[in-house]
């Protein structure tokens, strides 16, 4: 927690860059508004938010993980990536040693318009890890960079062409699951959120900043239409 308070002091002096989404920006018309603040908070407002978050949803992140996974390490680690020009965007990934890491930008603590928000991405970076989706990911683009390579082989191409599919393959086998790996951890971090005392269906308001990416070709993440769809349904169910 001290290493997170040290990183936040930077949150005043934050430009805007924008290679993930446009903070601050309108949501897609064609999508319904969820009610949210018309500015971004103070940096004082948004540090306590992440803070309060973190507190309140990484004791439930790792109550679940290890209610619903055997043998997985559920220690998550939150970190701050401080460095200059990131723009609004967090991730899941695991250290040399297995540990999960949930981490965070300086530039999306600063645009998210309430805690909700924050909440309902961390719950949905947890969610990644608990669901096993890095292993399988990494399983699916070996088992499609194997495929092409032994196409390509087949029908007599060079070293250098088989390569080239081998990459290729390796990126489709990577993206097939991608669409529903993001709906899966929608669905569990919508959980995580709500049963850490937060608002899911106003934490998936972020969506609105995000740029649609509708029914692209091999695309890695579903509609924002759908996400939010995913979102007020699991809410429903849970009774919210």
């Amino acid at each position: 927690m001290r290493a997170i308070l040290l990183a936040l002091v930077a949150l005043g002096g934050l430009a805007g860059c924008v290679p993930t989404y446009e903070p601050g920006g309108p949501g897609p018309a064609s999508l319904e508004p969820v009610p949210v603040a018309a500015a971004p908070l103070s940096p004082r407002q948004a540090a306590n938010n992440f803070i309060r978050v973190v507190r309140q949803v990484e004791p439930m992140t790792e109550e679940i993980c290890r209610a619903r996974t055997r043998g997985v390490n559920c220690d998550f680690r939150i970190v701050i990536d401080d460095r200059p020009g990131q723009g609004p965007n967090a991730f899941q990934t695991l250290d040399e040693t297995g540990r999960p890491i949930l981490g965070f930008t300086l530039a999306l603590i600063a645009d998210a318009r309430n805690a909700d928000e924050i909440a309902f991405v961390l719950g949905h970076e947890a969610s990644h890890h608990i669901l096993g989706h890095i292993p399988q990911q990494q399983q699916t683009a070996m088992a499609g960079a194997m495929m092409a390579g032994i196409l390509a082989q087949a029908t007599g191409a060079g070293a250098e062409a088989v390569q080239a599919a081998q990459q290729m393959g390796a990126t489709v086998g990577a993206r097939r699951y991608s669409r529903d790996f993001e709906l899966q951890a929608d669905a569990l971090g919508t959980e995580i959120t709500f049963y850490a005392g937060f608002d899911p269906v106003l934490g998936a308001g972020f969506f609105d900043r995000l740029p649609d990416p509708g029914d692209r070709f091999l695309g890695s993440h579903p509609p924002n239409s759908q996400r939010k769809a995913q979102v007020r349904a699991v809410v429903a169910r849970l009774g919210g």
